[in-house]
């Protein structure tokens, strides 16, 4: 066996240079509305999350971006639903382009836009931020998971709130990012559920940073961050769903024993709904019944949700079936909407 004589890049096929970010913002711009729109989203939800406006968030959208002509014509539905129940919900819709997977898959719009294997991330960069200036130029703020540290740097001007997802939680990586994200930000208990690393997270977030990461001219640099302010609680479930009255009541202990923001979103799906779309519709309604009684630290829930029921198998791109997820299974719109509807209904009942 002949052993390679070189010291470094022994596993690394090709390496091809991305245009910087600068660029890209050049190439895309942000249109005055879209910038309106991002900044007055941010403003509500912090708002929401410092408990000075009663109204619940709600990220809601695919669990994937995989079709933007779908993905738009979502929008166009959520933003009218958005409008009609504004008084008790505030609704970020769900742009998801990076997909964590726990081996191997399909990574998402930004790194394999055709679908194909093709990797064009170049391609994937100027689809995804034309899509979320599409989308805020709509009205309709865009909520993001971080899990690329770079990606921000393209697309964050664009994204009003951002979540660290249950596999990079505890990543010091993402804890970096996060303390530097210009949106509030939600870190979602681990797989098993345990709490305190998204709360060790959620402390680490918002002290001040030091770490590498590049610019806008796409040039490394040391990054330094004042921290984020609105880090805030995901619970995602776990080993048993972790959404009901008890297990809210032990995540606010938990919050105030360790002198944090006690500010709690559920998300719906994933283990609270035990990896069945259809039970995220129970969920939300036993959340919302919570609030309704009288809880004040539940400020958001997230819900997968898509033009049509279910999910599908990526195959060819040509046979997929329009307005279905290609990674997990969502709810449809009518039941979204339905869902939506019932839940603002039921807070307008509160005291």
């Amino acid at each position: 066996m002949t052993f390679p004589t070189a010291l470094e890049n022994l596993n690394i096929v090709s390496q091809h240079t991305l245009l910087p970010p600068s660029q890209l913002h050049e190439d895309i711009p942000a249109s005055a509305r879209a910038t309106r729109t991002v900044g007055a989203a941010r403003r509500a939800l912090a708002e929401i999350l410092s408990g000075r406006d009663r109204r619940l968030f709600v990220v809601v959208g695919p669990c994937s971006i995989h079709d933007t002509t779908a993905a738009l014509e979502y929008a166009q539905h959520l933003k009218a639903l958005a409008d009609e129940v504004a008084d008790q919900l505030f609704i970020v819709m769900r742009v998801y382009f990076e997909k964590p997977r726990t081996t191997v898959g399909w990574k998402g719009l930004i790194n394999d836009p055709r679908m194909d294997d093709s990797f064009r991330i170049d391609e994937g960069l100027h689809v995804a931020r034309r899509l979320l200036v599409d989308l805020n130029d709509l009205g309709l703020p865009c909520g993001t998971e971080a899990l690329d540290p770079i990606t921000p740097q393209y697309l964050g001007d664009l994204i009003a709130w951002s979540a660290i997802g249950a596999r990079t939680t505890e990543s010091q990586t993402h804890r970096e990012l996060a303390s530097g994200l210009s949106s509030p930000v939600g870190f979602k208990n681990s797989t098993d559920g345990n709490l305190e690393v998204a709360m060790n997270a959620m402390l680490s977030a918002a002290q001040p940073h030091a770490f590498l990461g590049i610019n806008g001219d796409g040039q490394v640099a040391v990054t330094q961050t004042r921290g984020n302010a609105f880090g805030h609680l995901i619970l995602r479930g776990g080993t048993v769903p972790n959404y009901d009255s008890v297990a809210v009541a032990e995540a606010e202990a938990a919050l105030s024993a360790a002198q944090l923001p006690v500010n709690i979103v559920v998300d719906c799906s994933h283990a609270n709904s035990r990896k069945n779309h259809a039970l995220q519709t129970l969920v939300l309604k036993d959340v919302v019944h919570q609030i309704a009684d009288g809880n004040q630290s539940i400020k958001g829930v997230m819900l997968e949700s898509n033009l049509f029921e279910g999910n599908q198998k990526l195959g060819r791109p040509q046979d997929l079936r329009y307005g279905v997820s290609i990674t997990d299974a969502c709810l449809g719109w009518d039941t979204t909407a339905a869902c939506l509807r019932e839940a603002a209904a039921r807070l307008r009942s509160r005291p």
